[in-house]
């Protein structure tokens, strides 16, 4: 009895300091939030442009919170792509330093930021580069500055672009578990990593051509930055010529092979600053919070910015889900704000749920009557990204940017061979003929198969309508263009699909000219939940995070990707328009 009151007195004081220590660390948080010591920034200063966190076009957390954006697992493109344009006017800001390896972000967010230092070395600024290794990505964002550096014993990835697609029909044989596909006719690409066990020559075909245009643009940029022939750096890229610091530096891929303590000393002659004086660096972090005190347009009338990334599902969506919940809010309280005279939409997703991409549409063009809505495509508009873009008034794309794959397809898991094997056998009883329509332990019937085929045939041809309205085309032209065809965004602007070539802040400025203002600033939307209320979940989900974390640990990186993409492939509800395959170019 004695031990068990001693337990219980011991839990009570656990739970007790636990509490105390709680409030204390709100408090303290709520103090540095709170805090007039705001970043300062010093003369002379080098801004530190490392970016180790997962960039996303829009993190949009509750800043008045003091906890907003402290505990965000990745970084916005909108503030770090802002930083990088205030630094440009900012007499403090001599330069910039790259220092990054790992660079988590797409070829179209990577050519945004990259864009953004170019102008920012117009304003008669510096940027070096350094890393202990270039991935190939890295090197580009690195291939801007105006000199570019490697440590003596590192390395450098400089082969062209290849991208991965794994096949499954194996695997649900040995398993007795597959995917039972329904598709329309002539959509090809779509499912087939559950259909084959190889790539067939048409998908192969259009892979290529897509990852090859944007090798090409990636090339074009380099080019320029190095003062390299396109034809020699595809040269390099085939004899490996970047392989080493010293090939590296004989051809012309970076300055010099130096230690990161030469490097600093030439970012001190860059800044004029004394060789045993300590560089003023400020971080990309703190420079982030310090811009976002600062607007560069400033007006009365607002142009709406409305952020939609990731998979498209059934519901309410949040930061990396778009759900008709969260982006249908966000569009009708734009719409209906006299102050908001413009809306641009940021689409950068592979697609998902066909329905909820027409009840955005739908939302998209009601709010085409009352303002003017122009798209903004980043890294991905595919399938249902490109259906809930098509409704606007003008669609911009990013040279890299995957966008098309109009196409429609279903998959259902299937166990019955599974079921079969292991003894288990499942008897249906209903109260009409159809009452009974599929189960995951029988074969699918001849019947649901074709129910099911004809709803996603009905879905391709509405589809198509909304691309025929949209692109003020012919059902054929858009059927010509559809069957899944995955673009980059220079053969979407050949072909038709998008209007113009551009970023974010060129949308912008389409849609200012539309609606006729010239003295405007941005107004961001959706909101989510603040740096407290996602502290509040995280410890509620700390258990579950983990368990993610060890597991990731223990089997690895590739590993624990397939495990997500099969789950992902089991969890797909109703019929889909999304990007046929997963392609991770790199």
């Amino acid at each position: 009895m004695k031990f068990l009151r001693n337990l219980l007195a011991a839990i009570v004081g656990c739970l007790i300091a636990f509490g105390i220590l709680f409030i204390m660390f709100l408090i303290f948080a709520s103090l540095a939030g709170s805090s007039d010591s705001a970043v300062r920034v010093k003369e002379n200063s080098i801004l530190e442009l490392s970016i180790p966190r997962p960039v996303q076009d829009y993190v949009g957390t509750n800043d008045t919170s003091p906890f907003g954006g402290l505990f965000n697992e990745a970084q916005g493109l909108d503030e770090i792509i802002h930083a990088i344009t205030i630094a440009k006017d900012d007499d403090k800001i001599k330069g910039i330093s790259i220092n990054n390896n790992f660079l988590i972000a797409g070829w179209s967010q990577t050519q945004a930021i990259r864009k953004a230092l170019k102008a920012f070395q117009e304003n008669d600024k510096f940027i070096y580069a350094y890393a202990d290794f270039y991935l190939q990505k890295d090197y580009y964002l690195a291939s801007v500055a105006d000199s570019v550096y490697l440590n003596p014993v590192g390395a450098m990835d400089f082969k062209g672009l290849a991208t991965e697609i794994l096949f499954y029909k194996d695997l649900q044989e040995k398993t007795g578990v597959k995917m039972e596909v329904i598709r329309h006719g002539k959509y090809k690409s779509a499912v087939e990593p559950y259909l084959s066990n190889e790539m067939s020559e048409a998908n192969r075909t259009q892979i290529k051509e897509l990852i090859k245009s944007i090798w090409d643009v990636m090339v074009a940029d380099i080019a320029a930055g190095r003062n390299i022939s396109e034809e020699n750096l595809n040269t390099i890229a085939d004899t490996l010529g970047g392989r080493t610091p010293s090939y590296a530096k004989t051809t012309g891929l970076i300055d010099d092979v130096v230690f990161y303590d030469q490097y600093e000393d030439q970012l001190r002659k860059a800044a004029n600053t004394d060789e045993d004086d300590a560089i003023n660096y400020v971080s990309l972090g703190d420079y982030m919070d310090y811009a976002n005190t600062k607007k560069i347009r400033k007006g009365d009338d607002k142009i709406a910015v409305i952020y939609a990334q990731g998979e498209i599902l059934y519901g309410e969506g949040g930061p990396t889900i778009i759900g008709q919940g969260i982006i249908n809010k966000a569009l009708i309280k734009a719409r209906e704000d006299d102050d908001v005279k413009a809306i641009v939409l940021r689409v950068n997703s592979p697609g998902g749920s066909a329905l909820t991409s027409d009840i955005i549409w739908r939302e998209v063009a009601l709010t085409k009557q009352k303002k003017p809505v122009v798209v903004s495509m980043g890294d991905v508009a595919a399938s249902g990204g490109y259906y809930i873009a098509v409704g606007a008034d003008k669609i911009f794309a990013e040279p890299t940017t995957i966008t098309g794959s109009i196409g429609v397809f279903g998959t259902i898991p299937n166990a019955s061979e599974l079921a079969e094997d292991i003894g288990i056998n499942a008897e249906q009883v209903g109260t009409n003929e159809n009452s009974v329509d599929y189960s995951l332990f029988e074969p699918m019937s001849p019947g649901f198969r074709s129910f099911v085929k004809e709803g996603i045939e009905e879905t391709y041809d509405t589809f198509l309508q909304r691309v025929a309205q949209g692109r003020n085309i012919t059902i054929a032209e858009a059927d010509s263009m559809g069957q899944g065809r995955v673009w980059s965004g220079v053969d979407a602007k050949r072909i038709g699909l998008i209007d113009e070539l551009g970023g974010l802040d060129d949308a912008i400025a389409a849609a200012a000219e539309l609606a006729d203002t010239e003295s405007f600033s941005i107004r961001k939307y959706p909101k989510y939940k603040s740096g407290f209320e996602k502290l509040m979940e995280d410890l509620g989900s700390a258990n579950s995070k983990s368990q993610q974390a060890f597991i990731q640990e223990e089997i690895g990186m590739e590993t624990y990707m397939l495990l997500k993409e099969i789950k992902s492939a089991l969890e797909q509800e109703g019929i889909q328009a999304r990007m046929p395959f997963a392609l991770q170019i790199k």
